[in-house]
């Protein structure tokens, strides 16, 4: 080899070098970019999962209410029927007390706003629940999105270091700006663009 070849080899593989730094920073802050959008990923679904069982529970309780209120607002109705049945005046005031009583409680039963424990506030709680289950759900979903482009960007540029393409860099370096978009879109408006 001679000395005009070997200062081209060695100017070629300082390019090479140079170019292959280059690539192994941008892997490096899409990999910092994976990271996140998998921790907010993580977190989103953490969240989605805590809220629906939050809203499975608070249903379940709604449930139990509507079926305490039905059975004392039977009662009350069977009762009722009863006092014009029962000859005795006392028994007839006890009855009709007891009567008043258990509308009394199926009122509660239907709304207890000190508690938070009515029919009604369960109701708004599970809801609320559910809204909050949704939102984490598409956040979730963006952010997912958002770790596959990283991923495939991250081979792209992999890609480039082995078959010297630039093309495969940019490529990479575009889906790198796609995986950035989607994480923005899971934080700031994770029902601005519907995916799932």
């Amino acid at each position: 080899m001679s000395a005009h070849e070997s200062m081209e080899h060695a100017e070629h593989a300082e390019h090479a070098s140079g170019s292959n730094k280059k690539i192994a920073l941008l892997i490096a802050i899409i990999a910092l970019c994976l990271a996140f959008s998998e921790t907010l990923g993580k977190d989103a679904q953490t969240e989605s999962i805590s809220k629906n069982v939050e809203a499975a529970n608070l249903w379940a309780f709604f449930q139990a209410k509507s079926i305490r209120r039905t059975v004392v607002q039977s009662a009350a109705e069977n009762a009722k029927l009863s006092i014009g049945l029962t000859g005795d005046d006392a028994a007839k005031a006890a009855l009709a007390k007891q009567v008043d009583a258990w509308q009394k409680t199926a009122a509660r039963y239907r709304s207890e706003p000190e508690t938070g424990e009515g029919q009604d506030q369960l109701a708004e709680r599970a809801k609320h629940a559910e809204h909050a289950r949704d939102l984490a759900m598409a956040k979730y979903h963006h952010f997912e999105l958002a770790s596959a482009a990283f991923q495939i960007a991250i081979v792209l540029a992999s890609a480039t270091i082995i078959t010297g393409m630039l093309a495969l860099a940019w490529a990479s370096g575009l889906l790198a700006v796609v995986g950035v978009a989607f994480t923005a879109i899971g934080v700031f408006a994770p029902h601005a663009v519907h995916l799932m």
